[in-house]
């Protein structure tokens, strides 16, 4: 099989960009964070790397301007700044394009890419001549990095003792140490064991050694630079200390012994006399005068950090076995899970109906597998739902800056999981109902202010797994839905009478009907009643529902409810005359019987009394076009529906059944009341009812009468 590295290159590339949009908005609020300044500086590198070597000789030469900058950023040479945000977020749309093939005109943001490349120069260009040039490494200095660790993680033991009289330059030996830990993760241990007492203690002298030790993927260079201006004036050792560092493979862990061994702090000796004691040896050490309880807790620290770092490379190990599938082949194999489940539906019932005890055990046996082999292709598929959340910061704080508002986005619930063909589908609507929630719903700093509100405002995304079904919800603490106002263009558009008395919740449900708006003005981003209807049509084409709740001044939540996956579900098989039907048993509640005795105590009107609830119903006879005579005794499946109750009556109710959902093709796309079709064991076809959209056809039907 042949292997498309440019292909995988493009895929990787857009997981970077992705993961490098999130570092930039969260180094915007927090500028000085030193790791997520080197994650950003790491994925320009790894993109202009991987670029150059597959062929994106422009994504290479483009990125190279900004890993440039970022090198400097990380040297603290540049500071982090909003203009330096700006650019870096246009500079990763630019790449994006690059990516997606060759495009006329500009980008998205109105900078061409030599445009991008020269305002990162001339950042970088400008800052560097106001600095002096770094103080230059000495040709032939021992001890460098092998070339197999530059750019990788590398733990080192260091052993800094200055002389005594260090103060006397004007050195701070602190600062030094802290240059260490602007290098990577660091441990820092006091050797106070030359410290004399007070009487002999000159305080211009300095007493104190440190025993460090660091991971970092800068090299030995990196820490030779920090002691550049103190060599002369200091004992200091620099050591490798974990095989693992230079592609060896995993050693045992040291032991606490042969660490004081290799640092120097005892003899092999005294280290043999130890170990024959029954006390655990660094209490025995230590208290035979061997060496310091100072050099044992520094021998214990290097095996602790060592053990850490280990651990975070074999986490980077284990998710780089990890394998990249092209979608399309999931798709394919999803697909062939779904004969497998019709084919063995119809062999269950074939064994159900020769009853052969042995053919009845062979099915039950392929039904388990079957079983197992579903649920497992369908988890191959869950994404979690925090990849979409991700990529709405940046629509938010773009959003908000461009019409004067000051919005933060709160997130929960982002490991909720989602079939990818849901999550794909859904960005478009979310993005419909967070565009309005920036426009309409939350007001300006001055305007919340007026009312006793922070000047920030706040979008709420939120999912959570219900059943088969995840709920998420968009939640904004803005000034809510006008009722007034909707109602008031619903009269004018003529979908209610004047005087017609409504709840909140179905005036709210008008800002979804096609080309409905409240909006006095039209703007490029809201206005033209075009966005919501939009929203609610691919929720809908997704099985899913939506809901809008309001409170005047307190703000809006939208509530979706979505089916975990569209392939396949679990539903109720019911059967009308010679006809079968299958309800998603997601929306099942429980089912009764109706006689015609009760049907004729209503007067026909189509409500049933269940346990002391009136529950209207719908007869799925007439709504189909069923032929003949119903049976005595019908069935109420009872449903709930846009969060109401009903029934559905149904001649017949079979039981449950694994519905593998195929889609009835263009002809019968504008059929309404039908989600799609299922193949049952014995070869003919169900439909699949969507309840909720047959309850909205009876009753606008209603309505009109």
């Amino acid at each position: 099989m042949t292997i498309d590295h440019g292909q995988a290159f493009v895929e990787e590339a857009r997981e970077l960009l992705a993961e490098l949009e999130n570092s930039l908005l969260e180094l915007e609020e927090t500028p000085g964070d030193k790791e997520l300044i080197g994650g950003i500086f790491r994925a320009m590198h790894t993109i202009k790397g991987s670029g150059a070597m597959f062929g994106f000789d422009d994504i290479a030469a483009f990125t190279h301007e900004v890993e440039t900058v970022y090198d400097k950023v990380r040297e603290g040479q540049l500071p982090v700044t909003t203009e330096l945000i700006n650019l870096t977020l246009h500079a990763k749309d630019q790449i994006r394009l690059m990516l997606d093939g060759p495009h006329p005109g500009e980008a998205p943001n109105g900078l061409t890419p030599g445009e991008i490349a020269a305002a990162f120069h001339a950042l970088a260009a400008g800052k560097e001549a106001r600095e002096s040039a770094p103080p230059k490494r000495q040709p032939g200095s021992e001890g460098a990095s092998p070339p197999s660790l530059q750019g990788r993680d590398a733990t080192y033991r260091i052993r800094f003792v200055p002389s005594r009289n260090i103060f006397l330059s004007g050195t701070n030996p602190l600062l030094l140490l802290d240059e260490l830990r602007a290098l990577g993760e660091c441990e820092v241990v006091a050797q106070l064991d030359n410290i004399p007492s007070l009487e002999d203690m000159n305080p211009e002298e300095c007493y104190v050694g440190w025993d460090i030790v660091l991971t970092t993927d800068r090299g030995i260079n990196a820490i030779k630079d920090v002691f550049i201006f103190v060599e002369d004036d200091c004992r200091l050792t620099i050591e490798t200390v974990d095989p693992e560092a230079h592609g060896e493979p995993e050693a045992t862990r040291k032991r606490l012994g042969e660490i004081l061994l290799e640092r120097g702090d005892i003899q092999g000796e005294e280290l043999s006399k130890a170990l024959s004691e029954q006390k655990r040896l660094g209490e025995t050490l230590v208290e035979k005068g061997v060496t310091t309880s100072e050099k044992v807790a520094s021998a214990l620290t290097e095996q602790e950090h060592v053990r850490r770092a280990r651990e975070r490379s074999q986490a980077k190990d284990d998710g780089a076995s990890s394998i990249r599938v092209p979608a399309d082949k999931l798709d394919v194999l999803v697909n062939l899970v779904g004969e497998l489940v019709t084919v063995q539906a119809r062999l269950t019932q074939t064994a159900s109906l020769l009853r052969d005890a042995e053919l009845a055990s062979v099915s039950e046996e392929v039904e388990r597998l079957t079983a197992e082999l579903r649920d497992n292709t369908l988890n191959i598929r869950m994404l979690p739902i925090g990849t979409t959340f991700g990529r709405f910061k940046r629509l938010i704080r773009d959003l908000s800056r461009e019409l004067g508002k000051e919005i933060e986005m709160t997130t929960e619930g982002a490991e909720t999981e989602l079939d990818k063909t849901v999550i794909e589908r859904l960005n478009d609507p979310l993005v419909h109902l967070i565009r309005n929630c920036i426009d309409h719903g939350i007001e300006t700093p001055e305007e919340r202010k007026n009312v006793n509100k922070p000047r920030t405002g706040t979008i709420h995304l939120s999912a959570v797994h219900s059943g088969a079904h995840v709920i998420i919800e968009i939640k904004d603490d803005g000034k809510g839905l006008d009722r007034e106002a909707i109602l008031s263009k619903a009269i004018d558009k003529g979908l209610i009478s004047p005087n017609a008395e409504m709840t909140n919740k179905e005036v709210s449900s008008f800002i979804f009907h096609p080309g409905f708006s409240t909006a006095k003005e039209v703007t490029n981003i809201s206005g033209r009643g075009v966005g919501m209807d939009v929203a609610k049509r691919a929720i809908d084409a997704l099985r899913g529902s939506i809901d809008i709740t309001s409170e005047k001044g307190k703000g809006t939540t939208v509530t979706i409810k979505l089916p975990l996956t569209l392939a396949i579900v679990e539903g109720l098989l019911v059967a009308l005359g010679a006809d079968n039907f299958v309800l998603p048993l997601s929306i099942v509640e429980e089912c009764v019987e109706l006689t015609r005795d009760d049907a004729a105590k209503f007067h026909r009107r189509n409500i049933a009394n269940i346990r002391g609830e009136i529950v209207p119903y719908i007869r799925l006879r007439h709504e189909f076009g069923i032929q003949g005579e119903p049976p005595p005794i019908e069935q109420i499946v009872v449903a709930g529906v846009n969060g109401s109750r009903i029934g559905l009556v149904v001649d017949k109710v079979i039981g449950e059944h694994q519905t593998v959902i195929k889609n009835l093709g263009r002809f019968y796309k504008n059929i309404e009341a039908v989600s799609g079709a299922t193949i049952l064991g014995d070869g003919t076809v169900a439909l699949i009812v969507d309840a909720a959209k047959l309850a909205t056809n009876v009753e606008a039907a209603e309505a009109r009468f």
